[in-house]
């Protein structure tokens, strides 16, 4: 059997977190979450690596050119919805930048116009309805329970050109050694 990592760090912001591969939680069962805020108040994060069946215009009153499916960010607050992309903050105001190219939410406004203008791909921009949030010490206990794996330095092109249905097992793949060994792991081993 592998022994765990026995002190996780804490994430920062720009970081994956990503579910063990026996997670018992259906919000977040092979998930990857990119922190996007992670404080002494708690941390927020959005699932990537879960498509929902609504576009962008099902969710807006206002005309939006944007073909792309919406993603479930997470189960709390799904009447909400964010954003990562790769447009810089001299692009988009109030950008958060949180590695090298890849950014978390600014002015709505701006992304909806540049989105109407052509200004925008579909490949530059995903939307999230929904969060992850955890309270102050909730992720840490998560964490201390061997739930979640971190991996350090989301790239943009991981979070944006890759194929949600199999990011999380790239990504664990990628981290090699016994990371990659859990990525082969069955769903449910008992039909293995």
């Amino acid at each position: 059997m592998f022994e765990y990592d026995k002190d996780i760090p804490d994430p920062q912001p720009g970081d994956f977190l990503i579910s063990e591969p026996f997670l018992n939680d259906p919000n977040f069962e092979r998930t990857v979450i990119l922190i996007c805020e992670h404080n002494d108040q708690g941390t927020f994060g959005l699932v990537m690596n879960k498509l929902s069946d609504l576009k962008l215009d099902d969710v807006l009153e206002e005309k939006i050119i944007l073909p792309t499916y919406l993603n479930i960010g997470g189960p709390v607050e799904q009447n909400t919805l964010h954003f990562v992309h790769r447009l810089n903050n001299q692009k988009v105001e109030g950008a958060i930048e949180l590695n090298h190219g890849l950014y978390w939410s600014g002015d709505f406004e701006q992304i909806k116009f540049l989105i109407n203008s052509n200004l925008i791909s579909e490949n530059d921009i995903q939307f999230y309805l929904g969060y992850s949030g955890w309270e102050k010490g909730q992720l840490r206990k998560e964490l201390d329970k061997q739930s979640w794996f971190i991996r350090k330095g989301a790239t943009a092109q991981e979070v944006l050109d890759m194929e949600s249905d199999f990011l999380w097992k790239s990504i664990l793949e990628g981290m090699g050694g016994k990371y990659k060994v859990f990525s082969n792991y069955p769903v449910d081993p008992r039909l293995n």
